[in-house]
């Protein structure tokens, strides 16, 4: 099993790169920090052949559908990507997106919600729900909406979901967490266990992020900044995949026994030796490649 150290080294990113990954938030602008996620994304995966992408504008926000050759169209996945509410777009996590798609059978919609500190909680909550609500007005079942995410988009997915139950809009079919981020106080023990092990993330850089998202007045253990703190009665089933090698090990667990203990069928998969949304790697990794084939056969079965 290749580590994430040798894997990077392999090819050829510098180390001045992941170390930045691994820095503050804070230590470098946020155009700097956006610019080199993207550089560093387009080195790791590819969209799939024969992705079609169109480009669309949901109230104001850019969105775009990501399609392969023998969808079907009656049925969609909401993708919300990750980065700490602070940083990736379409650029960073298209290709993921689209390979979970592409795995599914199933065409993909991701928008890019605004972002923080420029626009710190609750917005990007406010568009996830927008763009839901957008699918229904398209036609879309509830039913057949599948909400996924990876790490901050994972935490996103569910906070929709809590907007959405609360207001008794329907929801939808299911639910995808790849990594989530859902304890923004940053108690779980992986925080300090993995702390060492997790070449993605750094403790601190994570709780900066918490307190760009939040803003001023915010507590980080508010139910939708933390949805580990919520209660899930009533959600659809949740599947979730993290890694042994992440300081967010904890969060996912956290949301698996929260969602259990309010009655939700959970799928959960924590992999060993994995870091921090390793599925991004596509078919570079072994292990990403399985993920994602996982991730599209638990779709396939929400659908049915």
């Amino acid at each position: 099993m290749p580590s994430f150290r040798s894997y990077f080294f392999e090819k050829g990113i510098k180390l001045s790169v992941k170390r930045a990954l691994r820095n503050g938030i804070s230590d470098r602008s946020m155009d700097e920090k956006r610019q080199m996620l993207d550089t560093v994304a387009r080195s790791l995966a590819k969209l799939p052949k024969n992705c079609k992408v169109q480009k669309l504008e949901i109230e104001g926000l850019y969105a775009e559908w990501l399609s392969s050759e023998n969808i079907l169209d009656d049925k969609v996945i909401l993708y919300l990507h990750g980065g700490g509410y602070a940083i990736c777009s379409a650029n960073t996590h298209r290709p993921l997106a689209a390979r979970i798609g592409k795995a599914a059978g199933v065409k993909v919609l991701f928008p890019e919600y605004r972002l923080a500190p420029e626009h710190p909680f609750p917005a990007a909550i406010e568009d996830a729900v927008t763009v839901y609500r957008w699918l229904l007005q398209q036609g879309y079942d509830s039913s057949k909406i599948i909400l996924a995410g990876d790490s901050a988009g994972g935490g996103l997915s569910i906070a929709a979901t809590l907007v959405l139950r609360d207001q008794n809009e329907p929801l939808p079919g299911a639910i995808v967490c790849l990594s989530p981020w859902v304890d923004l106080t940053s108690s779980g023990q992986s925080y300090r266990k993995n702390k060492e092990v997790d070449p993605y993330l750094s403790v601190q850089g994570v709780r900066d992020a918490a307190l760009l998202y939040a803003g001023n007045g915010t507590s980080l253990d508010h139910p939708l900044v933390s949805p580990i703190f919520a209660d899930l009665t009533g959600f659809p089933p949740l599947f979730i995949q993290a890694g042994n090698h992440e300081i967010l090990q904890s969060d996912a667990e956290m949301l698996a026994k929260q969602a259990r203990q309010a009655g939700v069928k959970v799928t959960i998969k924590v992999w060993d030796g994995m870091w921090h949304v390793w599925q991004i790697s596509g078919d570079k990794l072994p292990e990403a490649k399985k993920a994602i084939n996982e991730i599209g056969d638990f779709i396939k079965k929400a659908f049915k």
